[in-house]
Formats: structure tokens, sequence, C-alpha cells
């Protein structure tokens, strides 16, 4: 299994796997967001994606630097991972470690001393897999909305 830097002609797996991991986003939306990622490298974002022996992409991670307050963080820029997934087939044999350990690197290259995420409350398969990347949970945190 290889991981590298996503190119574009990684877009159709890739925005195939985005719509698993954040499927409110139609299609469209998807790949509008992952071909502006490509076109615009070095500006703040990175995905890598993980291809098998048949040249699928069977996950992807993605990571963001994120100069405004993190929740937990005490630096800046912080390098934070916006999303990580990978095919339920391919799991638990490292994949997705490897893939944040990519993007772990990209952060280091750019002088991030912090690396940061975010999990819903109920995805308790998602905090485990944080935590055994040595994530530490910082906080929890309800957000409220209302009308004027």
């Amino acid at each position: 299994m290889l991981v590298r830097m996503a190119v574009l002609s990684d877009v159709g797996g890739w925005v195939d796997l985005r719509a698993r991991l954040w499927p409110a986003a139609s299609p469209v939306e998807h790949r509008d967001e992952v071909t502006a990622m490509l076109a615009k490298p070095g500006d703040g974002a990175v995905a890598f994606v993980a291809v098998d022996g048949d040249k699928r992409i069977c996950g992807f991670a993605e990571a963001a630097l994120r100069h405004d307050y993190v929740n937990g963080c005490e630096t800046s820029p912080v390098a934070f991972l916006e999303g990580v997934y990978v095919q339920s087939e391919q799991r638990g044999i490292g994949l997705g470690r490897r893939l944040v350990l990519a993007a772990q690197a990209w952060a280091r290259e750019r002088g991030c001393a912090e690396m940061a995420s975010d999990a819903l409350l109920e995805n308790v398969e998602s905090h485990a897999f944080h935590e055994a990347l040595g994530f530490e949970e910082t906080e929890r945190v309800v957000y409220f909305r209302k009308s004027p």
C-alpha cells in the first residue's frame, strides 16, 4: 500500500471516499473542494492518499494550517487534521496511521509544533483512533445557534 501526496488523477477516488466521510456535501461540492486544494499547492492545505496495488484510492487524510485560535492549542499556526478516512475493508492494518504520519511530517516541515483534530461526540471509533495515534482530548464543546 502506497501513501503519497494527492495529485489530479486521484480526484475521482478521493471524491468517492470524501462522500462517505462527509455525506452532507454533494459530489460536485467535494470535487470543487479537492480541485481547489490541488490548484493551490503550498497554500496551507494538503491531502495524502493511500493507493492499493491496483492503483485504487482506498484512504485519504487532509490537513490544513490554521492561524486562528485552535481549541486546546498554544501555538500558531497549527496543523489541523481536517479528515481521515480508510475504506472499511482496509482498516486495522495501519493505513490510517500512515496517512496521519504523512500529514504530521508535512506539518513539521512547515514549522508546526502542534497538530489538532476533532470528532463528533458520538464518534467513539474516531476518538479511539485519535488516542491510539497519540492525540489527547483537550475539551468537549456543544455548539448553539438561534435566529436574531
